[in-house]
């Protein structure tokens, strides 16, 4: 009876973690949230967790969550990096390809690793 319980509970577990990842809106809108996906890709200070809005497979958004990057390099990645990812359309064998920003290179690192693994999961499970 244990053994039933316990494996409930982290069937229980696995279900919650995996609605934290990623979420469809009811307008046909994927979001998928890094921060348990990429939680061991360091920008220069830290975790860099993103959310990536796709909606029809396509790139709509893509959010710097709270993160202990210096502000000054959060600004930059959100002005001259993030938008790049707008709009592109994503296919299951071609990743997205997306400069970093001169100066902000950890940082720039942890964001593109961080739209990797999240566009793998989205492919994985949406």
């Amino acid at each position: 009876m244990k053994n039933v319980l316990l494996a409930m509970f982290l069937l229980c577990g696995l279900t919650a973690q995996a609605d934290d990842v990623m979420k469809k809106e009811k307008d046909g809108t994927y979001i998928v949230n890094t921060t348990t996906l990429a939680q061991d890709v360091e920008g220069y200070n830290g975790p860099t967790p993103l959310e990536i809005h796709i909606k029809k497979n396509k790139i709509v958004k893509v959010v710097l969550l709270k993160s202990m990057e210096t502000p000054k390099y959060n600004a930059r990645i959100k002005k001259d990096m993030l938008p790049k990812y707008e709009n592109q359309k994503l296919t299951k064998n071609k990743g997205v390809e997306v400069d970093g920003v001169t100066g902000a290179t950890f940082t720039s690192d942890a964001v593109k690793e961080n739209v990797r693994r999240g566009l793998e999961y989205y492919w994985k499970h949406k």
